[in-house]
């Protein structure tokens, strides 16, 4: 009892810095699975309907950012290219309400290594249509382009969300990586508060806590949209209210 009332009052005194620190981390995988989405949707598009060329193009991209780690990732954007001078001189100065330069460049990293995921979602959403639907596309007229958009992607999009909604789950978590290129996030504010006060096990608990309700939100918030868009009959799992 007396373990729980002094993390309770450490979490109470914890708790502005945290909340600042969450945050940060929400926008950054907010920005970056969104600005992943916008690249991974002609990856996948490429990957599924392209030329040779074309696939193979897309093909290295989605293996070389799968195939490397997330953290090396994030320190060849930070430390490798000149993006932190440039999100400076673009004016991501940290004060407040803009952010920092770091979490600019960290937008980049996660963007980049979150779109080749859902690259490979949205692939195998698209190639789970059936293959009728373009047949019948082409027969009314459209153009193979026409079909894609108007028919396929439509339909793939919606069967790939709850593939989507794990790699939003996964960034949430992952955006903690952030912390090792000097972003203040939800996971940089711990390590803070820990190296001040040494109450390492408390404030690794209550960060747990926080990032735990970020992740059933995300969940929660996901599976509302995918009812919401949901068309009756496709793609519905059964038992699902």
């Amino acid at each position: 009892m007396v373990w729980l009332a002094d993390l309770a009052a450490l979490a109470t005194t914890a708790a502005p810095a945290l909340a600042e620190g969450a945050f940060i981390t929400v926008y950054l995988t907010i920005l970056s699975i969104l600005f992943g989405l916008v690249v991974a949707i002609p990856v996948a598009v490429a990957r599924t309907y392209g030329g040779l060329f074309v696939r193979m193009v897309a093909l290295t991209y989605t293996e070389l950012i799968r195939g490397t780690p997330l953290l090396a990732q994030l320190f060849f954007v930070y430390f490798a290219l000149p993006l932190s001078d440039v999100a400076r001189w673009v004016g991501f100065t940290g004060q407040p309400p803009i952010p920092q330069a770091a979490s600019a460049v960290a937008v980049v990293g996660f963007t980049v290594n979150s779109s080749a995921y859902q690259a490979e979602y949205i692939r195998s959403a698209l190639e789970s249509v059936d293959a009728g639907q373009m047949t019948a596309a082409r027969a009314v007229g459209l153009s193979k382009r026409g079909a894609i958009r108007h028919v396929v992607l439509p339909q793939g999009l919606r069967l790939a969300i709850p593939s989507w909604t794990n790699e939003f789950v996964y960034l949430v978590k992952y955006s903690s990586l952030a912390a090792f290129i000097t972003v203040p996030d939800l996971f940089q504010r711990a390590r803070d508060i820990a190296s001040e006060t040494f109450q390492y096990t408390g404030i690794y608990v209550v960060v747990g806590l926080f990032y735990l309700a970020l992740v059933l939100t995300t969940a929660l918030a996901m599976s509302r949209f995918e009812t919401t868009v949901s068309i009756p009959g496709l793609g519905q799992s059964t038992g699902r209210n």
